[in-house]
């Protein structure tokens, strides 16, 4: 399917933002004095960022409103409604801490779960198309999830260190990055063992493969479509290839690689190892959209 970069950077940028919210909710993470400012501003920065970027690929904007209504059948309504409610709580939260000093913790595990819970609802808004294989396995949701964990922390351990303040959490760093490898190459492995197993080609899409094999006569039209620009995009394997190392390199070997080199030579690593890590996911997610085949391109001849 087409890569759409205001999807990408909506995907991307909330799941950081909500990765550094879900972390700050179960008090990990800096608790002293500006860092705290810093953290709650930069999540909530983030957080928000994505998700006006959503709007990017909307013809008309001003009607996003109605996407709230459809909460009972649809992820991306629940998506809509998960994401307003974790923002306006943190806010919430975020000032009781900052300004108050209190830290109320039954509303930060609430915060924490409702920003988990969010990033859910957006891997499911893929995850359950079917008319998608690469998209509907087991392990999307949780690479979305474990991405936005490892993110999260680095971020929120990047405020950290920037106000001087040490943590004794790093190994969480080490799980949360290597949980994002793993998922990345289970998702991988699991997408081609999909596309393997379904089986789907011209004569299933059309109901005739029993009668005969099934040739293309001709295109159902005779230029360049909404179809065929949408749903029927095509990324060279190479390139796809050098893509996934890329993504993989930046967004999780770099950062653990830094991550490490923090521990001897200062936090203010964490800073390339957080931009490191935004940029190999965007490679990824921007991957992860273009190699999903939609079966509406079999009506077209594409395999």
């Amino acid at each position: 399917m087409h890569p759409a970069p205001s999807m990408i950077v909506f995907t991307v940028l909330t799941g950081l933002g909500l990765g550094m919210v879900a972390l700050l909710g179960l008090g990990l993470g800096p608790d002293y004095g500006g860092t705290r400012w810093l953290a709650s501003a930069l999540a909530l920065l983030i957080g928000a960022a994505g998700g006006a970027a959503s709007l990017g690929h909307l013809a008309h904007p001003e009607r996003a409103w109605r996407g709230f209504s459809q909460w009972r059948s649809s992820w991306l309504s629940r998506e809509a409604w998960l994401f307003a409610a974790t923002l306006a709580l943190f806010a919430l939260h975020a000032a009781l801490w900052c300004l108050g000093d209190l830290r109320l913790r039954p509303l930060g595990w609430l915060v924490a779960a409702l920003a988990l819970a969010t990033v859910y609802a957006t891997s499911k808004i893929y995850h359950q198309l079917r008319a998608v294989p690469r998209w509907s396995v087991p392990p999307t949701p949780a690479l979305f999830l474990a991405l936005s964990l490892a993110g999260g922390w680095i971020g929120v351990r990047m405020c950290q260190a920037l106000a001087g303040q040490g943590g004794a959490d790093g190994w969480l760093a080490l799980a949360l990055l290597a949980a994002g490898g793993v998922w990345i190459w289970w998702q991988t492995q699991a997408a081609g063992a999909r596309l393997a197993a379904v089986g789907t080609d011209m004569g299933t899409a059309t109901g005739l493969g029993r009668l005969s094999r099934i040739r293309l006569f001709e295109p159902p039209h005779l230029g360049h479509n909404y179809l065929l620009d949408e749903m029927a995009f095509r990324v060279g394997r190479r390139r796809a290839y050098q893509l996934r190392w890329l993504g993989a390199g930046l967004g999780l070997l770099l950062p653990l690689a830094l991550v490490v080199l923090s521990w001897l030579l200062g936090g203010w690593l964490l800073v390339p190892a957080l931009l490191g890590h935004v940029a190999g996911v965007l490679a990824l997610r921007w991957l992860f959209f273009a190699e999903a085949e939609h079966t509406q391109a079999l009506y077209y001849g594409r395999v």
